[in-house]
């Protein structure tokens, strides 16, 4: 099945030769191929599913499922394989061009109980949070929203960023690790995900497991619209020394960004890889890549061309492992960077133009060519 166009969401869908695609000969197949087989773990319990694009999920899952039996493939093996069982197709935006950011998982210090020292709590999800149905939410609660309070009386909006930082949850036993700083937190709750070396001895990691509701808001659009910042400037080094620069202010800031986020610990597996994110898999640095949930299926193979901060071309085929509230658009993608401070520096500083291409099941689900 060929995936179809579709001018109502605002892209097109062009076929390609994988020799019109700059870069594609000189990728690394055999590490795309790796973080392509992390699928085949998860197909039983978490299949793809049908998406805007258009992307054949049960084919999609028969090529995961044949990836996952194949021997250990070298950098012509994987690269025949992604050339024999995908078709390219280049995702064109109504308007625009593709964009790409980064993110990446943070690792700071911590503590599992509170001090003077540790005093900023990480929470896990209350009890009286409950997922709801975005496009069809109850009485009282706006549109694409997909979390609620619980109450006697019904669902209700859950207290945002503000109410709970002034202390909604104290008292409730939420807290799963206590940070030394409020800004390092924050950061947490955009990156979705963190490790986090003991003050006790040890490494705990914690992952996304719900959020309040509120829409996302990024504070670097509001620091350019007062005037803290300049247009164009908004970046994690410059947002961050700004609330380093202006502690009186920076707690207000942050609670422009409603969006609150709650955590749970997960276990670390494998030091070289990520957490495990919304495709229910560990994400692989500069190979994992979080996308619009509607428009595309998880596990698809996504080839990437964009600029990092310091010029460098990024080329390389990466895989629809996660997503994110800022991550909306047919071409918009976030590139997994990694861990701890050198990945931050790159994915801070990420935010470019470039090329989405999907490659799409050339396959039917039964194996016939289609």
């Amino acid at each position: 099945m060929r995936p179809a166009t579709s001018a109502e969401t605002g892209f097109r869908l062009e076929p390609l030769d994988f020799t019109d695609i700059p870069g594609w000969a000189d990728d690394d197949h055999r590490a795309a191929l790796i973080a392509f087989r992390q699928g085949a773990a998860v197909l039983d319990a978490h299949p793809p599913k049908p998406r805007g694009a258009g992307v054949d999920p049960l084919a999609l899952a028969a090529i995961i499922a044949s990836a996952g039996e194949m021997p250990a493939a070298d950098n012509a093996l994987a690269r025949a394989f992604f050339e024999a069982e995908f078709q390219p197709l280049a995702v064109v935006p109504t308007e625009g061009n593709g964009f790409f950011t980064g993110y990446y998982e943070p690792i700071v210090t911590g503590s599992r109980t509170r001090s003077a020292a540790f005093a900023t709590p990480i929470y896990r999800r209350p009890d009286d949070l409950v997922e709801i149905d975005p496009d069809d939410p109850p009485a009282g609660i706006e549109a694409g929203t997909r979390f609620a309070r619980r109450t006697a009386d019904g669902l209700a909006p859950y207290p945002d960023r503000g109410a709970i930082e002034a202390g909604y949850l104290d008292g409730r036993g939420l807290e799963l690790v206590f940070l030394a700083d409020p800004v390092d937190a924050f950061f947490i709750h955009i990156q979705g995900a963190a490790r986090i070396r003991l003050a006790e001895g040890g490494e705990m990691r914690i992952t996304y497991a719900a959020k309040s509701g509120h829409p996302y808001t990024p504070i670097g659009r509001v620091l350019i619209e007062r005037g803290a910042l300049p247009s164009g400037g908004a970046t994690m080094a410059t947002i961050r020394g700004w609330l380093a620069e202006h502690p009186d202010e920076a707690r207000a800031v942050m609670a422009t960004n409603r969006s609150f986020i709650f955590f749970r610990e997960a276990e670390v597996d494998d030091p070289a890889l990520g957490p495990v994110a919304a495709a229910k898999v560990p994400l692989t640095p500069r190979r994992s890549l979080a996308v619009d949930r509607l428009i595309h299926t998880f596990h698809m193979p996504v080839w990437v061309d964009t600029t990092l901060a310091d010029g460098a071309a990024f080329r390389r085929l990466m895989v629809a492992q996660d997503t994110g509230s800022a991550i909306v658009g047919a071409a918009r993608g976030d590139i997994f960077t990694g861990s701890g401070e050198a990945a931050g520096a790159i994915a801070g500083g990420l935010a470019a133009r470039g090329t989405f291409v999907i490659l799409a099941p050339r396959r039917s689900p039964a194996g016939d060519e289609g």
